[in-house]
């Protein structure tokens, strides 16, 4: 673990990585606390929809704007106002929660300020990565990132879990709360250089980032592929998987180890992710897409859990393998000036129908029943990776700089040129 003893040593990056982890645990904790208010306030599963939704809607519809800024102003700049945004929403609702009732409405406008900072703060970190980490080691920091809040997806639930049951959700919102005042405090005490002064129109950097986007086939395929993959896969599996799990495999108990495995498959996968620099990250980024629908496959089938479990666990590992090297491959072709706004580009695309995918899946699971749906969720989880991994421009895609390979110390930092 050389490689992550250097990462930590360099001292902005540390200083980040303290309050990213703590803020992204507190978040995990957050959503199982959120879900328990709003029941315990008297919301039923429409109310917890609209509040759910209250948080993605921002982050579709703001994200690109989120982008444009972190590029213009300074990404450290943007991230410290997304986390404040996010401190006072959490805070606000932690102090409506332990006042007494609180009525939905409250909860989704709340949480659409907490989705607001979510879309401005994504971007921006995809951005600030390379500024932070030694030169030659952005990947493993997007693998440090990754573990981070991986690890919470583990513990942040079960904790929360706890305290919800000994105080209530009021407090554990107010844990929330407190962790993006601790993300605040390390983004203030970074030491980064000016952002430069951007005499462009904000209409002349959001034209330039879609350049940006639009011009990298291999970004435009990856996207398509991820905003089909949320539609026909992942949305299913998230919400027919449970409904298996209550079905066959014994109930909730189940589908926790099988959310349990996935997680601990993406943390595993982040360990051993640190220090390895592949030539072709994309192509590797690609491969590590086959392991998202296995899940499916194996509860299409009815397999036992163990099994089902395990495919959640290799799961877990394809999803860290294709968002580090996805990740990677974008710091490392895209402009350092317009990484923000490419990423906010293929997030945004990404994530736009995944949403929409719950109103079809349960009216079709009704008719059809799970096992179809999944079943042909696995089918093009499996079949679209491959199509891609078929195609010139991802198997010919970016390549690492030279000197950043795995085995390599540090290369050189990437000049702009050398990006695009």
């Amino acid at each position: 673990m050389d490689a992550a003893r250097e990462l930590l040593g360099e001292r902005n990056f540390r200083r980040f990585y303290a309050g990213y982890a703590v803020s992204v645990t507190g978040s995990a904790m957050a959503g199982v606390a959120v879900a328990f208010a709003v029941l315990s306030n008297g919301g039923n599963a429409a109310a917890l929809g609209y509040v759910f939704a209250a948080g993605v809607i921002p982050q579709i519809l703001l994200m690109i704007s989120g982008g444009v800024l972190a590029d213009r102003i300074g990404r450290r700049p943007v991230m410290l106002g997304a986390d404040l945004l996010r401190f006072a929403a959490q805070a606000a609702l932690a102090a409506a929660l332990l006042a007494g009732h609180v009525p939905v409405w409250v909860f989704v406008v709340l949480q659409a300020a907490e989705g607001t900072g979510e879309a401005f703060f994504t971007p921006a970190l995809t951005a600030l990565t390379p500024q932070m980490a030694p030169p030659g080691q952005a990947s493993d920091a997007n693998a440090l990132i990754g573990l981070a809040s991986n690890t919470a997806r583990i513990g942040g639930p079960a904790l929360a879990g706890i305290l919800i049951a000994a105080v209530g959700p009021g407090p554990v919102i107010a844990i929330d709360a407190a962790s993006f005042g601790a993300s605040v405090l390390s983004l203030a005490l970074l030491r980064m250089p000016p952002a430069r002064a951007v005499a462009a129109s904000p209409l002349r950097d959001l034209a330039d980032g879609w350049a940006a986007f639009r011009t990298r086939p291999w970004l435009l395929l990856t996207t398509l592929q991820y905003t089909l993959f949320n539609l026909f896969t992942w949305a299913p599996y998230l919400l027919l998987g449970p409904i298996l799990a209550r079905d066959y495999l014994g109930g909730a108990r189940a589908w926790g180890i099988i959310v349990t495995a996935l997680a601990a498959g993406s943390v595993g996968a982040s360990l051993a992710l640190v220090g390895r620099r592949p030539r072709r990250p994309l192509v590797v980024s690609t491969a590590g897409a086959f392991g998202y629908p296995l899940p499916c496959l194996l509860l299409a089938l009815h397999a036992p859990l163990i099994p089902v479990a395990a495919a959640a666990l290799a799961a877990g590992a394809g999803s860290a393998v294709a968002g580090t090297f996805w990740t990677t491959t974008l710091q490392q072709d895209v402009p350092p000036g317009l990484q923000a706004r490419a990423t906010a580009f293929s997030l945004t695309g990404s994530f736009a129908l995944g949403g929409s995918a719950y109103a079809v899946i349960g009216p079709a699971a009704a008719v059809l029943g799970p096992r179809p749906l999944l079943a042909f969720a696995a089918v093009y989880g499996l079949a679209s990776p491959a199509v891609l991994l078929a195609l010139p421009a991802i198997r010919r895609g970016p390549r690492a700089p030279a000197g950043m390979t795995k085995g390599d110390g540090p290369g050189p930092s990437p000049s702009p040129d050398a990006l695009s």
